[in-house]
Order: C-alpha cells, then structure tokens, then sequence
C-alpha cells in the first residue's frame, strides 16, 4: 500500500531526529512547500558547541524543569528553529512544517507535541501556513498557524505547549 503524502513528510522528519543529541526529547522537522522540501532541522547544540548527548548532562533535567518550561536554560536549538534558519522567507510563506518527537529514553513519540512558545513566534514570522505534528506511526495533528495568532497564550501567562 503506498504511503499518503503527509506520513511520507512526517517519516521525513522522523529520520531527521535520528540525528538529535538531546538527552530529553528529539524532534524532527522538514519545511516543504509546493510538494517541495524547502529545508530540514533537528535538535541539537550550536555548531562548535558540545552537545548534550556527548556530555551526558542536561541542565534542565538536572534541574527537574517541567517539559515547555525554561529554554533559556537549554543548549540546544529547536528542530523547527534550525529548519527555519536553513531557509529563505521566501521559500516558507505559505508552506507547511511537520514535525515529530520521540522520548530519548523509551524511543515513544511526545504525547501531545506541539511547538513552544518561541518557535511558534518564529513560525508565525517565517510565513509558514500549518503546522503538522505526529502522534502516533499513523496519526497526526494538523494546526493552522493562524490559531498560534488568534489564541496568544503569552496574554495569558501560560507555560508549557
């Protein structure tokens, strides 16, 4: 049975975080527009930087920080944030970014995966149109990124994704 067009991009994006080094969570993600992949990001350390996975340290997990709490505190760049700096504007507005995680330790996908706050913002003004996120091998969540600007949960204060 061929595979539909949307989990062939989301399997895209899965082997994009095979390439992750953070010790929490990986994620995966491709731009595509136009049936096009425009670009592909992962988590991971700054260029030059050590990574999580080869210090065998993570701040945040030392620090028992709450999933969608404290980047700052995080050494690593979001998979949508490096797929949004291998880009040009150009290439994103109106495109579509999918999105995977998966738990570094049990290997399962991220129950309820969303972008966080900063990467939103940074979808919102990369000009992308939707954001599709798998759940499970088969499932997935489409997300307008129109309700990222109708529903601004910085008014409200609310952590977390």
């Amino acid at each position: 049975m061929r595979r539909d067009k949307i989990n062939y991009y989301l399997d895209m994006a899965e082997v994009a975080l095979e390439r992750g080094t953070c010790i929490r969570r990986n994620f995966g993600a491709i731009i595509v527009k136009n049936d096009e992949i425009v670009s592909t990001g992962y988590v991971g350390a700054p260029r030059g930087r050590k990574n999580c996975c080869d210090l065998k340290f993570c701040l945040r997990e030392k620090m028992q920080v709450p999933r969608g709490e404290r980047y700052e505190l995080c050494r690593s760049v979001h998979a949508e944030q490096n797929a949004i700096i291998s880009a040009s504007r150009k290439d994103m507005i109106d495109s579509t970014l999918y999105l995977v995680g998966k738990d570094y330790v049990t290997g399962e996908y991220v129950e309820n995966a969303r972008p966080c706050a900063l990467c939103k913002r940074m979808i919102i003004n990369a000009g992308i149109k939707e954001v599709i996120v798998r759940n499970n091998k088969m499932d997935y969540t489409v997300i307008k990124v129109e309700d990222f600007i109708q529903n601004d949960e910085s008014l409200e204060g609310i952590k977390g994704y």
